[in-house]
């Protein structure tokens, strides 16, 4: 029942190549995940994302947040694997490439399972580079459920949430 639930013809698409181990001594499992932008909904949200895939910033960075049935959260470049993984940067999690997005919320977009969002500090006007999917429904990240004025979101994933969720 949300207007984020049927593609929209000429919306940006993005594709994101994961390879993963889902458990101990299974084998690498390599896969898509496939993701609308709702540029006519988010334009700003949309660009920032956009501009940040256009310059490679996301190649090689990992998921450095897995929240089990809430939130899987990438975006930020310094998280890279040196050597072996999981070793990487003490930055890892806090990065981002210091320009900062003003809040863009918009009635038809919300937490729906598969939801795109802009992870931010305290500060609603903070969002960077850093970003999640919501694994479940999590409209208590939505604005009219929050007294920080919420989380905007921008996108949804179309294929490859069964990737997230692994």
């Amino acid at each position: 029942g949300s207007p984020m639930d049927e593609p929209r013809p000429g919306d940006a698409v993005l594709m994101i190549e994961v390879e993963y181990t889902p458990g101990h001594l299974a084998s690498s499992v390599r896969g898509e995940i496939i993701i609308e932008l709702f540029e006519e909904w988010a334009p700003n949200t949309t660009t920032n994302m956009i501009m940040h895939v256009e310059s490679d910033i996301y190649d090689g960075i990992f998921f450095h947040r897995v929240i089990d049935d809430f939130v899987t959260q990438a975006g930020d470049p310094t998280c890279r694997t040196i050597g072996i993984y999981p070793a990487t940067s003490l930055e890892c999690g806090s990065g981002g490439d210091g320009h900062t997005l003003d809040l863009e919320h918009n009635e038809n977009l919300s937490h729906v399972d598969g939801a795109i969002g802009m992870a931010r500090s305290a500060d609603p006007n903070s969002a960077d580079t850093q970003w999640y999917i919501a694994e479940t429904e999590a409209h208590g990240l939505d604005p009219e459920n929050r007294d920080d004025e919420g989380y905007a979101t921008f996108g949804i994933v179309r294929h490859g949430m069964s990737h997230v969720r692994a």
